[in-house]
């Protein structure tokens, strides 16, 4: 299946978070519509190809729409959502991205991604997660550094597993060891790291993957299928292939109760700097030393992250 890339001019950049997101930040902010990654092992479970307005009709992985006037659009929307955030949300936090991966291998020749930050440095919002699942975020290490003493700023890279590939489905746009020596670049070039299990996959060696993790980033957040994709049950992953995958290594990583066992190995490793679900992604971290009874009731929680 070829890959179609459009070009398009768009009135907003902006979107006010709502479901998931709205605990996470006031905004997401995607430079690109669709993703040429969804075609990879991240593609497979990827909420976003159930979404109708996104995909209008089109399979996931199949379409790339560059949004060229991306940082203008930001500029221009910027002052009056900063003022909508402060007053309904608290503050001016936007999410990039969460519908498209913002260092897609088009963003090495074209920079829409790179435009945005740029335009942030001048009109910074409050904070700024960005998330990625590629290495090739460590292009772009100069913008970001030139943003971090302007706002909140969090890199988010998603390494689902200390596994690179699952029976019977595609590999990963990037290999887990590229991954976590992009993390430790950027924490190297003083930025703030956040790995992302995010969805949590079947993990070989839990204690050497969060010793690697904890070496290579400041906190861990672990975010499993059930309770993460946005239905009930994890009902729209269930329709994907990934939930057999998952199965044909290890059937117990299906149950919610496999991601609390793996928080409970990696809290032993990284006391104080895991994060669990949406609170995860917010930047909330667990506070104690061990899982737990991990879900069974209210976990502790610092906003340190």
């Amino acid at each position: 299946m070829a890959l179609e890339v459009t070009s398009a001019t768009v009135r907003s950049i902006l979107t006010r978070s709502s479901g998931y997101l709205k605990t996470v930040c006031s905004h997401s902010l995607q430079p690109y519509r669709g993703c040429s990654f969804g075609r990879c092992l991240c593609g497979v479970g990827c909420y976003v190809r159930h979404n109708p307005f996104v995909t209008r009709g089109a399979a996931w992985g199949s379409f790339l729409e560059v949004r060229e006037n991306a940082a203008e659009a930001y500029l221009a929307g910027c002052d009056r959502e900063r003022r909508w955030a402060r007053a309904r949300r608290g503050e001016f936090s936007v999410f990039m991205s969460s519908a498209t991966d913002p260092f897609v291998p088009h963003e090495k020749r074209l920079g829409i991604t790179r435009s945005v930050l740029m335009a942030m440095v001048d009109r910074p919002p409050d904070a700024l997660i960005v998330q990625t699942h590629s290495h090739a975020v460590v292009d772009r290490v100069a913008e970001l550094a030139a943003l971090a003493p302007r706002c909140r700023l969090r890199v988010h890279i998603s390494v689902e597993s200390d596994r690179d590939r699952l029976p019977g489905l595609p590999p990963p746009a990037s290999s887990v060891a590229r991954r976590l020596d992009a993390a430790g670049r950027l924490r190297d070039a003083g930025l703030r790291v956040v790995v992302t299990v995010a969805p949590l996959l079947p993990i070989a060696d839990p204690d050497d993957f969060f010793t690697r993790i904890a070496e290579c980033a400041d906190a861990v957040v672990i975010d499993h299928f059930v309770g993460g994709d946005g239905s009930p049950d994890g009902a729209r992953t269930r329709r994907t292939a990934l939930p057999a995958a998952m199965a044909a290594v290890d059937p117990a990583s299906l149950r919610l109760d496999y991601r609390d066992e793996i928080v409970a190995r990696a809290l032993a490793i990284m006391p104080a700097r895991v994060g669990v679900g949406m609170d995860g992604f917010a930047g909330r971290l667990l506070a104690g030393t061990s899982a737990g009874a991990a879900h069974g009731g209210p976990l502790p929680r610092r906003a340190d992250c």
